[in-house]
């Protein structure tokens, strides 16, 4: 069971739903504001929450909410955490765009209808004073494989690992005490080309073995590097992770099959080095090579606050 309380505790829960939301603010008139309706509902989140999860303890309901760098100010009145600032595009070996966002909702539960309930209730309360820009509606696939057949985020760290790699150190920054940064992307996967790829390139664009999930051996400085290796960001010899949490999405009978990443981290700068050791290459012109095989869709970062600090949102 999870219990309900510190909205970021849970990112590491591995769940068997999730749905991922991506909010835009409505526009405000004199007789209708908004910021200060979305604001209270932000600030309600973990009593929603609650009130959600009460109907089956057992299935692990939890909710994230993170908030855009453009809407901060207006959505909460508060400092601006040092790092929070908007996605930008990237433009390198491969694309990756920048997307519309102010509010953001990661929904997660080992059963789908919570999600579901939760999400109905939310947009009844939000009353119009939000727009869906993206919804995204993910399944764990098998033991949590993505669907190129790889197991997916056996990097996390684990236990007393995940709050240094997650959660903002007051004493660096005091505005985003105990928060955390979210990178958010949705990326559409090519499975017909990618299934056209013997195992063992397959196992040479991941850095892992398909089946038993055993880490290749990195390559050297010079060399096309696997995904694994691009994605890990170590500096002067130090490793920075980040909790990833992504799920696969898809409608067979529409052809349509992704991925969504979401990346959870105490700091901006390890999410871009992370992006831009992918799209750019290291060295440049030497991309992740899977993508060759996806595109990324959206991208967005989001300041993910602290339970202390998300009760002081709105008028709650």
């Amino acid at each position: 069971m999870i219990p309900p309380g510190d909205l970021i505790q849970t990112v590491n829960g591995g769940t068997a739903y999730a749905t991922f939301l991506t909010l835009v603010l409505a526009a405000s008139t004199p007789l209708f504001n908004a910021s200060s309706i979305a604001a209270n509902v932000i600030g309600a989140t973990n009593d929603l929450t609650r009130n959600v999860a009460v109907r089956s303890w057992s299935h692990n309901l939890a909710v994230t909410v993170g908030i855009g760098a453009n809407a901060w100010d207006q959505l909460t009145g508060l400092p601006r955490p040092a790092e929070l600032r908007p996605f930008e595009a990237i433009n390198g070996s491969q694309y990756a765009p920048a997307t519309p966002g102010d509010i953001f909702y990661h929904i997660r539960s080992d059963r789908p209808d919570l999600p579901f309930e939760f999400e109905r209730q939310l947009i009844d309360q939000f009353n119009g004073s939000v727009k869906v820009q993206d919804k995204v509606t993910g399944f764990r696939y098998f033991d949590a494989r993505a669907l190129q057949g790889f197991v997916d985020g056996t990097s996390n760290p684990v236990g007393s690992l995940i709050d240094p790699a997650t959660r903002v150190n007051g004493s660096i920054d005091p505005n985003g005490a105990g928060g955390s940064y979210l990178l958010t992307q949705k990326y559409s996967v090519n499975l017909d080309k990618w299934n056209q790829l013997p195992t063992d390139q397959q196992e040479k664009v991941f850095g892992r073995t398909k089946p038993d999930n055993i880490e290749l051996p990195d390559q050297a400085p010079a060399d096309q590097k696997p995904h694994k290796q691009l994605t890990t960001v170590i500096v002067n010899g130090t490793q920075h992770d980040i909790v990833r949490d992504n799920m696969p999405f898809g409608d067979p009978s529409e052809d349509e099959f992704g991925c969504f990443f979401i990346g959870y981290s105490a700091a901006v700068w390890v999410l871009q080095q992370m992006l831009d050791n992918m799209f750019i290459g290291v060295p440049p012109g030497k991309y992740d090579r899977l993508l060759d095989f996806t595109a990324a869709e959206t991208g967005n970062y989001w300041f993910v606050p602290s339970l202390e600090m998300l009760l002081t949102i709105g008028g709650n």
